[in-house]
């Protein structure tokens, strides 16, 4: 379904072959960091997850296993996230956002409003199998409020599907969401939820230009004006996604290398989630939006083979 990705299936492809090469890189003393990045980031999803098998045939070894021992720090990261079945990785993203102390509210702000209700259904099915535990449970035991209730919205995977706008209702959506926020003491931000959690993308598009004509702001502006917190990240996260999903990833990535440090966690999970769905629409976004590339602003922000493959995966520069 998704063909903008800058990780395609590697032809000619061989499992057998790509095994017995990891084998011999990470074998006896040291590593060729060199021929396991190139092998990891150019083979698809589903050929790492026939190399690993056909490793396991092989040499009855866990290739997860031996990069984690033989690598390490963020490279490490990236090439076991990159080694993870595709199906799993967001349900394991977000286990991971909410076990133990402190629920990290950004991972699941950008997987809920970033995904389609097909792929919502697909993670809450997945987290059942894979942790005998339902995932709105476990994400309600860890927020509360508002920022809970949207969660709980986007998590039911209802949003109406795109046949058509129905005028009326958009006009009807953009004045309760205007006397919800802006014409209100007090913001209700239950209508805020309703609207934005559920009604079709392509609605949503046209309420948020109606909204424009009869405020004068932005709906984004509203909500930044009338809510806060992880609330506030959450709804203007749902409002980016209908408008552009590329603009919205282009802008995560963007704020996860700007200024001093870099947020590693999110560039790895972005770049590894997106890399064969949307990547290329990312790059072009990026481009557009912080007038430098992608590739650029990840060859000056990381450094050693964690740059090389994070380059290779981004899979070119657009200047």
């Amino acid at each position: 379904q998704y063909t903008r990705g800058t990780v395609t299936a590697f032809a000619p492809f061989d499992a057998r072959g790509d095994a017995e090469a990891l084998r011999k890189a990470m074998k006896g003393l040291g590593t060729d960091e060199e021929t396991v990045l190139n092998i990891v980031t150019t083979r698809n999803n589903a050929q790492r997850q026939e190399i690993a098998s056909a490793f396991k045939g092989l040499f009855g070894r866990d290739l997860v296993d031996d990069l984690k021992s033989e690598l390490t720090g963020k490279f490490e990261t990236l090439m076991v996230s990159l080694m993870r079945p595709a199906h799993l990785f967001d349900a394991h993203a977000l286990k991971h956002a909410i076990k133990g102390a402190g629920t990290n509210e950004k991972v699941l702000t950008e997987i809920l409003a970033s995904r389609t209700p097909a792929e919502v259904q697909n993670i809450k099915q997945v987290y059942q199998q894979e942790y005998e535990a339902n995932l709105e449970d476990k994400i309600t035991g860890e927020t509360s409020g508002h920022f809970q209730r949207l969660l709980v919205v986007l998590l039911q995977a209802n949003r109406d599907p795109d046949v058509g706008v129905d005028e009326a209702l958009v006009e009807q959506d953009a004045q309760v969401l205007f006397r919800a926020g802006e014409l209100k003491w007090g913001t209700d931000e239950e209508k805020f939820i309703t609207i934005l959690g559920t009604r079709s993308v392509s609605h949503l598009r046209r309420v948020f230009d109606k909204y424009m004509t009869i405020s004068g702001f932005q709906i984004e502006e509203t909500i930044d004006r009338e809510t806060s917190g992880d609330l506030e990240k959450l709804l203007l996260a749902v409002v980016k996604c209908i408008r552009n999903v590329p603009a919205y990833f282009a802008e995560t990535l963007y704020e996860s290398m700007k200024g001093a440090g870099t947020d590693d966690e999110t560039l790895i999970r972005v770049m590894v989630s997106r890399s064969e769905v949307d990547l290329l629409d990312i790059r072009r976004e990026f481009r557009k939006n912080f007038a430098k590339s992608l590739y650029q602003m990840i060859q000056k922000d990381t450094s050693g083979d964690y740059r090389k493959a994070l380059l290779l995966l981004c899979g070119g520069d657009d200047d």
